[in-house]
């Protein structure tokens, strides 16, 4: 399957709705790049027999998954507007343009766990996190290191999820994150600074916040070309 590493998920959905729910393109390239093998040795097979969502079933569980979008722009929340007045208008579009590719979206599990909140939701609304996926991935690492951290109750409802990948390397390769991480998988490489979880999520100021956009289109340019240099297995 040809994956086109420019197609903005946006083109294909319904006016006003969300693309990891309305957009078939990028549910079918979740479904196709995301169908292989898994760390653990077992085949990862998804398919669309549930509407809007992918499934999965086999020895190593039961999953219903969902698109997620890890390349959050920030630039509709009233809480950035002031610091991103001055940059130029053709210049977000361009940025809400890339990070609407493939490289700025991932899968995760969709079906709530005794009716509470799921990691995409999770990690939206946690003010520490603010749907930061280098923050996420943080606390990701930290979960497989059986370590405290901000998602650490919502991460251990999908545990069955995570142990699919046997540890945090297997969870970054398999996902194609690697340029989000260091040589040694031990260190996040962050969008902006980061010391611990009791600061700002949020850019802090126009400079920061151009930091941020560099740091995040870096990222999703270098995953989308690990995207197309991907051999599918199926």
């Amino acid at each position: 399957m040809n994956i086109d590493i420019n197609f903005n998920v946006y083109s294909d959905t319904p006016k006003g709705k969300d693309p990891d729910s309305y957009s078939p393109t990028l549910r079918n390239y979740h479904k196709n790049l995301w169908s292989k093998i898994l760390p653990n040795g077992t085949l990862f097979k998804l398919n669309e027999t549930i509407s809007m969502r992918l499934y999965h079933k086999s020895e190593s569980g039961e999953f219903i998954l969902s698109s997620d979008s890890i390349a959050n722009t920030y630039s509709k929340i009233k809480s950035t507007q002031n610091i991103i007045k001055n940059i130029k208008t053709e210049e977000i579009k361009k940025f809400v343009s890339l990070c609407s590719t493939i490289g700025g979206y991932i899968i995760f599990p969709s079906e709530r766990i005794n009716n509470k909140m799921t990691i995409n939701g999770a990690r939206g609304i946690n003010k520490k996190i603010r749907d930061r996926f280098d923050l996420t991935l943080e606390c990701i690492r930290r979960y497989y290191r059986d370590e405290d951290n901000p998602l650490n109750e919502t991460l251990k409802r999908y545990s069955s999820f995570f142990t699919l990948f046997v540890n945090f390397q297997g969870y970054v390769d398999f996902f194609l994150l690697q340029d989000l991480v260091d040589n040694n998988y031990s260190e996040i490489k962050y969008f902006i600074p980061f010391k611990s979880f009791e600061e700002s999520s949020l850019p802090s100021d126009t400079n920061q916040y151009r930091l941020y956009k560099e740091s995040l289109s870096n990222f999703v340019v270098s995953r989308n070309k690990r995207i197309k240099n991907f051999k599918f297995s199926l």
